[in-house]
């Protein structure tokens, strides 16, 4: 609706960037809504909440990268969302010098099916379980290709991110329940250390992620290993 599209855009910690071709002036390849923020957010709803007060930019610390549209289908297969991520980091660190931190939260849309598949037992009102079978998902569930079966952890690990944090009831809408039990990662973008993850992931099928992340797979096993 054009009010959620205003609350999204209008306040001054919202931006939106993205790349245009000379021959579609009026319409974008692909955009990316970016939240200025005050540490790394673990929950959709708290960050696009309707009654929440604007913060000023220069109390920001952290940009957050909460939706990614590719706008022409017949442009599917190109990836401008590295470029277009990579550019934004610079043109907002440039801007603002306080941003220390450029993270996502990103949804995981495989993760119930992918469960139900596997036949792992799960509850979206056990947090703590959520977050280690998202975890578990997140580095060890792989395509026939050796990568990441999931969409988004491909896009981003494919762009040097590292999975930083998974959340448990971090999207309590209908659909966020539905596609992954309520839980979203923060992937996570450090310029200094982009174009070596890319390369160990696309070379050897790294998978980077936090200790703590790796400490919630290594989680969900030994419950697995213990229903046995």
């Amino acid at each position: 609706s054009w009010d959620d599209l205003r609350r999204r855009l209008e306040p001054t910690d919202r931006r939106c960037f993205a790349f245009f071709h000379p021959s579609m002036p009026d319409e974008p390849l692909i955009f990316v809504e970016v939240a200025l923020n005050k540490g790394i957010p673990g929950s959709v709803q708290t960050l696009l909440a309707q009654d929440r007060k604007a913060r000023p930019e220069a109390e920001a610390d952290t940009a957050v990268f909460y939706s990614i549209s590719n706008c022409q289908p017949g442009l599917a297969s190109i990836s401008f969302g590295n470029s277009l991520i990579k550019q934004v980091v610079s043109d907002l660190s440039a801007e603002l010098t306080g941003l220390t931190t450029f993270v996502t939260l990103s949804p995981i849309p495989g993760l119930t099916k992918w469960l139900a598949h596997e036949n792992h037992a799960w509850d979206c009102d056990q947090p703590g379980q959520m977050k280690a079978l998202a975890a578990d998902y997140l580095l060890n569930a792989k395509a026939q290709d050796g990568l990441p079966v999931d969409p988004v952890a491909r896009f981003h690990l494919g762009n040097g991110a590292i999975i930083h944090a998974v959340h448990a009831d971090a999207d309590i809408s209908e659909n966020g329940r539905s596609q992954s039990g309520g839980a979203m990662v923060n992937y996570f973008y450090d310029l200094c250390d982009v174009s070596q993850n890319h390369e160990a992931f696309v070379s050897n099928k790294d998978v980077a992620a936090t200790p703590d992340v790796h400490a919630l797979a290594r989680e969900a096993a030994r419950a697995r290993t213990d229903e046995r």
